[in-house]
């Protein structure tokens, strides 16, 4: 019988892994192996490792596309070892870099327009995933927030949604976050990580930087209403299952959730831990949103309840809120329904005719 934190992981987030490009088969083999939380990212290491060898066996065959896909597998299974992992950290910084590497392996040979971006900030260095759609010259683009254990190299599907629709998409690791996380911490006005990034984005002829929209997921969900109300760029914003107040169900998270944001934060223990969650609070921030917003949620959601993302929506003056009632966290749950609509609705808020002429694909 696997431990309670295996049992957590699994039982919060195990739909998350398939919609965000891991392979059904190695999802359950790999789970199958392990019954102890330190296990998790030794054997999801395991995984990714054999996705290399596929990877390298494509690419000596000239089979860029197959091997393409491997690299992607690689990069989301390392990256789903290490997410919620604090039990080693040089283990897990290892696996970050790697699954940084693999992604961009990926990149290389699935989409070689895609560009890493490397943007200064206080404190250091963020970094980012540029990606355009083929036959668009200048389109629309949708800064992609990660939350509190995901990074930009989940974000390969995602992105998918928005490239059909004919929007480029930047996937940001801001402070707290994949790589960027560690050096820099958590802090709880992340509109400090955005702006920069538009900033550098904002001498390209092939963007259209009147035509911007934020999304996140998570705790991007809290950072994406913090940025749609300090940054003037912005024109839409759309959020999933965004807590209010990150602080409010700090007792209710399980232990790993807190661990993360303890060592990502900086913060000494869990108490303080908890203090500087609470920190990451919206009031009086949605109403100074004057753009559109959709916020995204479930009933069924166990991390973030409903009510919190409710309470955005209710405070933000052009706010639409929708909660499935099957939902759980992320409505990850419910992928093919609410990823097309939110992109969809992200492409009708900024004026984006639907289709882009090509599309990578997922197999």
């Amino acid at each position: 019988m696997p431990d309670v934190e295996v049992q957590a992981a699994l039982g919060h987030w195990a739909p998350r892994f398939i919609q965000n490009g891991v392979d059904y088969n190695d999802f359950a083999s790999t789970t199958g192996r392990i019954e102890s939380w330190p296990q998790w990212l030794p054997e999801w290491n395991r995984a990714a490792d054999a996705q290399v060898e596929l990877a390298r066996e494509a690419d000596e065959a000239g089979h860029r596309h197959t091997a393409g896909h491997a690299w992607r597998r690689a990069a989301v299974d390392r990256h789903f070892g290490k997410f919620v992992w604090m039990l080693d950290l040089a283990l897990a910084e290892e696996a970050t870099h790697r699954a940084v590497r693999e992604m961009r392996m990926a990149h290389s040979r699935l989409d070689p327009t895609a560009e890493r971006l490397e943007v200064s900030i206080e404190g250091g260095t963020e970094y980012a995933n540029l990606r355009r759609p083929v036959g668009i010259d200048q389109p629309p683009y949708v800064v992609l927030i990660p939350g509190l254990d995901s990074t930009k190299e989940e974000f390969f599907n995602l992105e998918q949604a928005f490239l059909d629709r004919g929007m480029a998409t930047v996937a940001l690791d801001g402070p707290g976050q994949g790589e960027t996380g560690l050096t820099i911490p958590i802090r709880p006005d992340y509109e400090v990580a955005v702006a920069p990034l538009l900033d550098l984005l904002a001498g390209r002829p092939d963007l259209d930087h009147d035509r911007i929209g934020i999304f996140g997921v998570s705790l991007g969900g809290y950072y994406a209403p913090r940025v749609a109300a300090f940054e003037p760029r912005a024109r839409a914003v759309a959020g999933i299952s965004g807590p209010f107040c990150f602080g409010d169900m700090w007792d209710s998270l399980p232990p790993m959730t807190r661990q993360t944001f303890v060592v990502k934060s900086g913060a000494r223990d869990d108490a303080e831990g908890k203090k500087l969650a609470s920190q990451l609070d919206l009031a009086g921030v949605c109403a100074k949103i004057a753009i559109p917003a959709l916020y995204v949620t479930g009933q069924r959601d166990r991390l973030i309840p409903w009510q919190q993302t409710a309470r955005q929506a209710a405070e933000t003056p052009n706010g639409t809120f929708l909660n499935h009632p099957e939902g759980n966290h992320g409505v990850s749950n419910l992928t093919y329904q609410f990823r097309p609509m939110i992109a969809d609705w992200m492409a009708d808020q900024l004026g984006q005719a639907d289709g882009a002429r090509y599309s990578v694909g997922r197999s």
